[in-house]
């Protein structure tokens, strides 16, 4: 079965940090773009990070940026963001997903991945 799993969400103070991780299962990631979107608490999937196959680009919501830090392991087909100074409107159940977006257009969109996690739970408190 083709899969993405995500892992390393859970409750943390406002200012504190967490490593999320995405790893494969089923198939090669490895020339996907590989993205991060959450969706809080009654609202849309909104897009978080994304990062090309070989992290030579990467993308940013505005909401996170120098905050935020999307890498990837190709080596070991994983990926991670790594999310520091948390504030609590980034509350909300995380998705690793991947795909061959192609312009910045498709790259922010969830329409541009093929592939989705079952996603996991961040929650920051004030």
């Amino acid at each position: 079965q083709v899969q993405l799993v995500e892992s390393g969400g859970g409750l943390v103070q406002a200012g504190g940090s967490l490593r999320l991780s995405c790893a494969a299962s089923g198939r090669s990631f490895r020339s996907y773009t590989k993205g991060w979107f959450r969706q809080p608490p009654g609202k849309e999937r909104e897009f978080v990070a994304a990062s090309t196959w070989d992290g030579g680009r990467t993308y940013y919501a505005d909401s996170v940026k120098g905050r935020f830090t999307i890498s990837r392991d190709n080596a070991k087909d994983t990926g991670t963001l790594q999310m520091n100074s948390l504030k609590p409107e980034d509350t909300a159940v995380y998705y690793c997903a991947a795909g061959f977006p192609v312009g910045r257009e498709r790259v922010v969109s969830t329409r541009g991945y093929d592939y989705w996690g079952q996603g996991t739970q961040v929650t920051v408190s004030s």
